[in-house]
């Protein structure tokens, strides 16, 4: 494709309309299709398997798919602008390659996440890097930030100093939105804009918070009128923690991987803080409030607990 907007064809429009999405039901796919659809330039549509009863932001199209039959899953992707793909850890480990795949041959140019086979195929990707989603790891249990909400008590990374990046849903979804409401192109070589095509094949980086487990303690205190006497504190190692989480993979126990992922960005000398490099002023995204941010992660608490009781059954 050529560099600027006025080389293109005469019917071209600079704008990205269209946009696709897998996963639109889930955890930050909801986000990120209720905010594209908030911004007004968008058509979203969820790309879904027959009989799925995911709950989908309310003006979201869907196209039902099936990932063994590829002619379905091209004729889904026809004419979208945007393939958005947020598959749960979970999916067959076949199914993402199909998708991109299905994507090349119905023509559509850019794809978030992932980059190697998209870039073999011709397409061009955008990913989002963004650190641990706050609220859905403040919500989901000892493994992730440590707090057990039901039983009122929290494992702390060795003293509960360590600061990590991190984002809500809500802004992960505001980012989408704002990259992809963006001009495609520029318009020509003295259109210093910020454009799609700026984030063409690297990673879009924001934060909402960087904060250690003893901030988020504090945040959990005063939304919840708590103090110290109302929870069993317990600290750890945090290398141990990495370990015994992987004993627990090798050993085929998947629980060990939270404890794996969570740990190894708690490591004092090598925490995950991505802040230096956020981008949140340059796409305009707003400052967030931390304690209103911990009251929605602990209202999800229940909700993700329904969800695992859903896949258990």
């Amino acid at each position: 494709m050529p560099k600027y907007a006025k080389d293109q064809s005469v019917d071209f429009k600079n704008t990205i309309e269209r946009v696709a999405i897998v996963g639109a039901g889930g955890t930050i796919g909801w986000h990120i299709s209720n905010a594209l659809l908030q911004t007004g330039r968008h058509t979203v549509t969820a790309l879904s398997r027959k009989g799925s009863a995911n709950r989908l932001p309310q003006g979201v199209l869907v196209a039902s798919i099936n990932y063994n039959d590829e002619a379905s899953m091209v004729a889904a992707l026809n004419g979208q602008q945007f393939l958005i793909i947020t598959m749960a850890p979970t999916a067959p480990r076949d199914s993402h390659s199909k998708l991109v795949q299905a994507a090349a041959k119905a023509g559509i140019p850019y794809i978030m996440p992932n980059g190697d086979e998209i870039e073999r195929l011709g397409m061009q990707w955008i990913t989002v890097c963004c650190g641990f989603w706050y609220d859905y790891s403040l919500a989901g249990g000892d493994s992730r930030f440590g707090f057990d909400f039901d039983k009122r008590s929290l494992t702390i990374y060795d003293d509960g100093n360590t600061k990590n990046s991190t984002s809500t849903l809500s802004q992960v979804g505001r980012a989408v939105a704002k990259v992809l409401s963006l001009n495609e192109l520029p318009q020509d070589e003295n259109d210093n804009s910020l454009t799609l095509s700026t984030f063409l094949n690297q990673g879009v980086y924001i934060t909402s918070f960087v904060v250690s487990q003893n901030d988020m303690f504090e945040s959990v205190k005063r939304v919840t009128g708590t103090t110290d006497a109302d929870w069993t504190i317990t600290h750890v190692d945090t290398k141990k923690r990495y370990e015994d989480g992987l004993a627990q993979v090798k050993v085929g126990n998947m629980a060990g991987f939270s404890k794996m992922l969570y740990a190894r960005a708690f490591y004092p000398d090598d925490p995950s803080d991505l802040s230096a490099k956020a981008q949140n002023e340059l796409l305009g995204l707003p400052d967030e409030n931390l304690d209103e941010s911990t009251k929605v992660g602990i209202d999800l608490v229940k909700e993700l607990q329904r969800r695992v009781e859903r896949m258990a059954a």
